[in-house]
């Protein structure tokens, strides 16, 4: 059955079904292909979009900048402090003057709630960039880059998260992957698993497309022939800082280190990473984790980071293919 998504929002991985995700992935893998040959057709000619960033971005900016620019796109870039929304006027009514502007609308902020009024009242469709509880479009960037690293079928690979299980990439994945029959699991601490309501629903979409679901304290067993470990910072964006003792005293024994790819019983396992990641102290985060809490590094060791089966590059890089997917899928001529 032919896929059309012109004028669709995404707003989390739930909006989409498997074969509109498969669609996605693999216009991505097209539009990457035709980068790289120099042969990309431009298909968003005078589109205009409008980027609302409530929460600072390297990779979900620059992404989104580069695919618009690429298809010949213009966009306004709204920083944290470069708006009314929330002091003097209301998402709500926001949504309805940049609707009549623009022809896409993306939100990076805090709230989901935030995202789903942007998107019921602008008229165009609105993409995460990333909320508390969603992060979709890094999603779509890391099964794409899963792709590219293993010859397995999407069903046939196992991916393990380690680390916080409400972390908002942790549900993301565990949602993509169980749409697309993949073998999901997370390794947590009880103290930081998502919701059983949220489990619940994974389960559920893993038993339709004949994936599998696993949420469990045992870290060594939930890596075993993981094709690949993937982790995130145990240190939110506006998290007080008064818990970063306890959080960092929960996920020390969940840092990915040599020993942990190792266990996984799988010499061709790779590491993955949605950026920015606290491996070492040079950053001013990690100086002061060093400082304050005696580690040089937090969810990952340096020694993974670098070493031969670190993807996070290439996982960074895709997040514009995917990014320029989801534009011309859902704006393009």
């Amino acid at each position: 059955m032919p896929v059309n998504l012109h004028g669709r929002s995404l707003l989390t991985l739930d909006d989409f079904s498997p074969a509109e995700i498969r669609y996605l992935l693999k216009l991505a893998a097209e539009l990457k292909a035709a980068k790289q040959a120099g042969t990309e057709a431009q298909r968003l000619a005078r589109k205009n979009i409008a980027l609302i960033f409530e929460k600072d971005s390297t990779r979900t900016r620059s992404g989104f900048e580069v695919a618009a620019y690429d298809q010949g796109a213009h966009v306004t870039y709204i920083g944290p402090s470069g708006s009314h929304i929330g002091h003097k006027e209301s998402m709500k009514d926001t949504a309805r003057v940049l609707g009549r502007m623009y022809d896409a609308i993306e939100y990076r902020g805090f709230s989901q709630h935030e995202a789903e009024e942007l998107a019921a009242h602008a008229g165009v469709p609105v993409y995460n960039g990333l909320t508390n509880e969603a992060h979709p479009t890094q999603i779509l960037a890391d099964v794409m880059t899963m792709r590219e690293f293993t010859h397995k079928h999407l069903s046939d690979m196992t991916v393990t998260f380690v680390g916080e299980g409400r972390d908002n990439v942790a549900l993301s994945l565990a949602i993509g992957a169980a749409k697309l029959g993949m073998d999901m699991r997370i390794a947590s601490p009880r103290a930081l698993w998502p919701e059983e309501t949220f489990c619940d629903h994974v389960r559920e979409l893993a038993e339709r497309s004949g994936g599998r679901f696993r949420l469990d304290e045992d870290m060594d067993d939930c890596v075993k022939d993981a094709d690949f470990i993937y982790t995130d910072v145990w240190l939110s964006m506006g998290e007080d800082e008064s818990a970063w003792g306890k959080r960092i005293e929960l996920l020390t024994p969940y840092r990915v280190t040599r020993e942990l790819m190792t266990a996984t019983g799988n010499p061709h396992t790779k590491f993955m990473h949605c950026l920015p990641a606290f491996h070492d102290a040079t950053t001013e985060v990690g100086a002061h984790v060093l400082r304050e809490h005696g580690i040089d590094c937090m969810e990952v060791t340096d020694e993974v980071f670098e070493s031969e089966a670190s993807i996070v590059f290439d996982q960074a890089e895709n997040r514009m293919h995917s990014i320029k997917a989801i534009l011309v899928a859902t704006i393009g001529s």
